[in-house]
């Protein structure tokens, strides 16, 4: 059934038959039309859609130790746009060490840390590996929604499996 449609609203009643002219042998199969509904359903308001998640909440495994020993586990992070993606790359750091792109980037994204000010590079430069690993995972996971990742079925044994279709890095498509 296409969508919009219903099937009380179809035009013939099904399996109705009715009786022919006076003196007719039987009934006749030719289909009846079905009163029209009384009142057909109103459509969806505009205002019922569905909002685009932008920012999710992390907690770091190790956590971000500031200048005054506190510990910041806990984070949001906000979805990358283009230009956020774009920014690093015209960075002296990154085109002299691309490794260093994820550190720009996920500066760029990560809209609270704890209880720290202001989120920045420097914040990012100085966490713990375990820590980064994981931010550069979470940013993958919520900026591609699973979209770089294809099933495919190997042409020798025919078994179903998935491929990488996205970088291998953070800021690669």
């Amino acid at each position: 059934m296409r969508r919009g449609t219903s099937a009380k609203a179809s035009v013939f009643a099904e399996n109705e038959i009715v009786a022919g002219p006076a003196g007719a042998a039987g009934p006749t199969a030719a289909p009846v039309p079905a009163p029209a509904p009384a009142s057909a359903p109103a459509p969806e308001p505009a205002a019922v859609r569905q909002r685009l998640q932008t920012e999710f909440a992390f907690e770091l495994p190790r956590g971000y130790v500031d200048g005054s020993g506190t510990v910041h586990r806990d984070g949001v992070m906000r979805l990358a746009t283009a230009r956020d993606e774009l920014i690093p790359l015209q960075d002296r750091r990154v085109r002299e060490n691309p490794a260093f792109l994820s550190v720009v980037l996920l500066g760029l994204v990560i809209t609270r840390l704890g209880t720290v000010e202001h989120v920045h590079d420097g914040v990012v430069e100085k966490m713990f590996a375990s820590d980064l690993a994981f931010l550069q995972d979470f940013y993958r996971q919520i900026n591609a929604e699973g979209h770089t990742r294809a099933g495919v079925t190997c042409p020798h044994c025919e078994q179903p499996f998935e491929v990488e279709l996205g970088g291998s890095r953070l800021g690669e498509s």
